[in-house]
């Protein structure tokens, strides 16, 4: 019983609705050029085998893309996963000619049999057998999704190209094994190439691709790369040979903003901040102990460039080069929905990576007991070098490509947004 003021009350109750603005994106580095034999050579040793795939055969690989929630969906039919969760699906081990098989099955369903089904049937059936295993949430981190049951699609699609998902399924399936390979370039000045590579874990708990809100990011993996190239001669100059050691650090992309147009979403945008990773070149002896110990960075010594018996060349050089701030990229509709990559570049990467080298390199003859001074030696030496500048570029750019880095670069791509979705927040 009320003794004064009004029996009557006015109660108001209020909910804002927010909107949780989604984007999916990933980190990783385009092709320079299509070279079927370094990439059957590279990639099938990521794999842990053989591949005998054409140019043509990788060029449909780039075209197709697959849908990460189908691929993920075949993934657990292969498994005969029923009623679990998406993360249940992708925190397991699974064996990577099931990965396979899960890419083949998706873009089967998508698009029926086609030259992209056709190539991926082929590494399919070069994997038979074989019992390595990842853990498939290293690819993809499908984010808020990820309690959601398989077979029940979200909204957001998440749209990847073949090669780049297989690309980095071999990177991971690498482990810290080293991947040996001889290539032939056909470049000019070079006589031939052999490749050492080793590829370090990523960060802990990241992934390749992911879906999330701002905040999120993608990562590469730590690289190690030694190339020797040997190159064409001149004059008493038969052949440099001039070890290249690359390593390169992990690269970041993280999601800065997710800017929502209302009500027309083909004005939405999505902003980035990419760092690629930390580059350190060297022209000098590594190990192949030295390759695989990731405790420590390697501090290589002169290496012989060139012996011509009682007279040899030794040569020592180092380039570095990275950007300590992220640089923000940004992503129309139109990128998204053309899933446009977009190149970030060391603000200190002014040169080529050779010539930069070239412009540290430090030479000394060495002249046995019995040995002559061969006049103009160290000029020769550093013009063969000089003159095979772009040829060697080439050859450390696809190398690099082909495991998933850019030298002092990486590429990021937008594959999807989501604006829709309002939740109630008291």
């Amino acid at each position: 019983m009320f003794t004064g003021g009004s029996s009557h009350f006015d109660i108001t109750s209020r909910a804002t609705a927010a909107s949780t603005a989604l984007a999916s994106f990933a980190i990783g580095s385009r092709l320079v050029s299509l070279n079927g034999g370094l990439l059957n050579a590279i990639l099938g040793q990521m794999l842990g085998t053989t591949l005998s795939l054409s140019a043509m055969d990788y060029q449909s690989l780039i075209d197709a893309h697959i849908d990460a929630f189908d691929f993920i969906n075949a993934l657990a039919t292969r498994l005969d996963l029923t009623g679990v969760t998406y993360n249940s699906v992708l925190s397991g081990d699974v064996k990577v000619s099931d990965i396979v098989a899960a890419m083949l099955s998706a873009q089967q369903a998508a698009n029926g049999m086609n030259a992209a089904t056709t190539a991926l049937s082929k590494v399919s059936l070069a994997l038979a057998g074989l019992t390595t295993t990842i853990v498939p949430g290293k690819l993809i981190d499908v984010g808020p999704y990820a309690a959601m049951t398989v077979g029940s699609k979200p909204k957001t699609g998440v749209s990847v190209s073949a090669f780049d998902l297989l690309s980095a399924t071999g990177a991971i399936a690498n482990g810290s094994n080293q991947i040996a390979a001889s290539v032939n370039l056909g470049l000019p000045g070079i006589a031939s190439v052999s490749v050492m590579a080793t590829i370090g874990e990523h960060p802990q708990g990241t992934s390749w691709m992911t879906v999330g809100t701002e905040g999120a990011s993608v990562h590469t993996a730590q690289t190690r790369v030694l190339v020797s190239i040997k190159l064409l001669g001149s004059g008493p100059v038969a052949a440099v040979n001039l070890p290249v050691y690359i390593e390169v650090a992990s690269g970041t992309a993280t999601l800065n903003a997710v800017s929502c147009g209302r009500p027309d979403i083909s004005t939405s945008s999505v902003t980035l901040g990419v760092t690629p990773g930390i580059v350190d070149a060297w022209i000098g002896n590594v190990s192949a102990a030295e390759m695989t110990n990731f405790t420590s960075k390697p501090d290589p010594g002169a290496a012989t460039l060139v012996n011509l018996g009682a007279v040899t060349v030794t040569g020592r050089a180092h380039a570095g080069m990275g950007n300590t701030a992220p640089t923000p990229v940004s992503f129309s509709y139109v990128d998204i929905a053309a899933q446009t990559k977009k190149t970030v570049t060391t603000t200190d990467f002014t040169s080529s990576l050779t010539a930069s080298l070239l412009g540290d390199l430090s030479l000394k003859i060495n002249v046995g007991p019995l040995g002559l001074p061969v006049p103009g030696l160290g000029p020769t030496v550093t013009g063969i070098i000089s003159g095979a500048t772009a040829s060697i570029d080439q050859v450390l750019a696809q190398v690099l490509a082909t495991l998933g880095v850019g030298i002092g670069q990486a590429d990021v791509w937008v594959s999807s947004i989501r604006c829709d979705g309002a939740v109630l927040v008291n």
